[in-house]
């Protein structure tokens, strides 16, 4: 179906015994899913899927909310790449309530687990991105030059009686990176590449209205961003398409950003996602008004430049095929 894309957004999950698997389930009903149970995470179907899909590599992420089964989540993910460095790379969740495990998990990621770069969730157990405590995470982060890739908990409780993964996630990402950058967060760390999930949520579409409202003179603005700014930032970040890859997310990103910072995201391997919605969303980017085929080839391998390692992977990869 696609040529070999390099897919920023995708899950994996530790294996689980039926007890925990049906204990999730539990959580998900309580925050307002419904249906059959999905199914569980494995490496052997995600292998199978992008086989048949044409995705060369999944860049992996899974932040658990307590920090003994994050650190198991990222040594078992590190343990995927270990197996299949062409297929997979590993962006090691950090735990962004506590600074010290953070910088702990930071020096793990880029030493012992040989990570790609970083995976944060917008709110992780009542902190925010944009909270002042994590000044010495991002300082460390800016000084590694790190690729840190910012998802929000798709697990929060649902509203309206319908899960979060619907409309909140979109809300909760969109709030907090503008906080972030009403706090100087991307001001004092220029050198970290952020890329947010599903395109960046409503900031794309919100953009425009926040450039022209953002820096009057009722707003407050401590750290007295302008609007000039607020644009150079928005349009530094990297945005993925997990399922917003049709014309409706990609053509505000467009207007906030450029092409060369939208990268493929798939969303695969949580609930909210299957096979179904991510072929669909592969599809509506196919299709999408004013982006030639070469512009969609373009979004499906940016992230080899945001990757470097992992890209050399891919390329020992290909040449002990050619040689073999």
């Amino acid at each position: 179906m696609v040529n070999q894309w390099i897919d920023v957004h995708a899950h994996f999950t530790p294996p689980m015994t039926q007890e925990q698997s049906a204990v999730r389930w539990q959580r998900m009903q309580e925050a307002d899913w419904t249906g059959p149970k999905p199914r569980d995470w494995n490496l052997a179907d995600t292998l199978d899927y992008m086989d048949r899909i044409g995705i060369q590599m999944q860049m992996l992420s899974n932040i658990p909310k307590e920090l003994a089964a994050l650190v198991a989540s990222n040594d078992f993910g590190a343990s995927i790449v270990s197996r299949h460095p062409s297929r997979f790379g590993l962006l090691a969740a950090l735990p962004t309530d506590d600074p010290d495990a953070a910088r702990e998990e930071i020096d793990r990621g880029q030493g012992v687990l040989e990570a790609d770069g970083f995976a944060v969730t917008c709110c992780y157990n009542g902190v925010y991105l944009s909270d002042s405590r994590l000044e010495p995470v991002w300082a460390e982060l800016n000084l590694r030059r790190a690729t840190v890739f910012v998802h929000p908990d798709a697990y929060a409780p649902g509203t309206f009686g319908r899960p979060s993964p619907v409309l909140d996630v979109a809300f909760e990402t969109t709030r907090t990176v503008v906080d972030m950058l009403y706090t100087g967060v991307f001001r004092r760390h220029p050198d970290i590449r952020f890329v947010l999930a599903h395109c960046g949520a409503a900031l794309p579409a919100m953009s425009g209205r926040l450039l022209l409202l953002g820096t009057q003179p009722w707003i407050p603005n401590p750290q007295r961003v302008t609007q000039d700014e607020m644009r150079r930032h928005l349009a530094a970040l990297y945005l993925d398409t997990a399922m917003t890859g049709s014309v409706h997310t990609i053509a505000p990103a467009l207007a906030m950003t450029s092409c060369d910072h939208i990268v493929y995201g798939s969303d695969c391997g949580v609930p909210c996602t299957v096979e179904a919605t991510a072929v669909a969303n592969i599809e509506a980017l196919l299709r999408v008004a004013g982006l030639s085929p070469e512009r969609v080839e373009q979004i499906g391998k940016n992230a080899l430049r945001l990757f470097p390692d992992a890209a050399r992977r891919i390329e020992r990869a290909s040449h002990t095929a050619r040689s073999a």
